[in-house]
């Protein structure tokens, strides 16, 4: 499956039409959200997770989710099942986002 870009409006309504979603919020002069893309894109395409939606969100264009997970930095990752916000936080590993990922299955 591919990442899909969500803002605001898009990521309510995703969030009740999936039951697993897992949300990379990030900036683009984050170093770390660059050298984490990768990684999230084999996640993506990883037939493990076939379940799961992906999808990435520019933090600064995104005031309303960011104040709902209480971003403090990016990147940032928030998990949800059936609507419901299951865990968040900031990561900065391959294996950080496995063990999230992990947690939905």
């Amino acid at each position: 499956m591919s990442i899909l870009e969500s803002d605001d409006n898009d990521l309510r309504k995703l969030i009740f039409e999936k039951e697993k979603v897992i949300v990379k919020f990030i900036n683009e002069s984050c170093p770390v959200c660059q050298s984490l893309a990768p990684s999230f894109e084999k996640f993506a395409t990883d037939p493990t997770y076939s379940d799961v939606t992906f999808v990435r969100m520019h933090a600064d264009q995104n005031p309303v989710t960011s104040q709902e997970v209480k971003l403090t930095g990016t990147p940032f990752f928030a998990v949800y099942r059936n609507g419901t916000i299951l865990e968040c936080g900031l990561l900065s590993s391959e294996e950080e986002i496995k063990q999230m990922l992990q947690k939905l299955k």
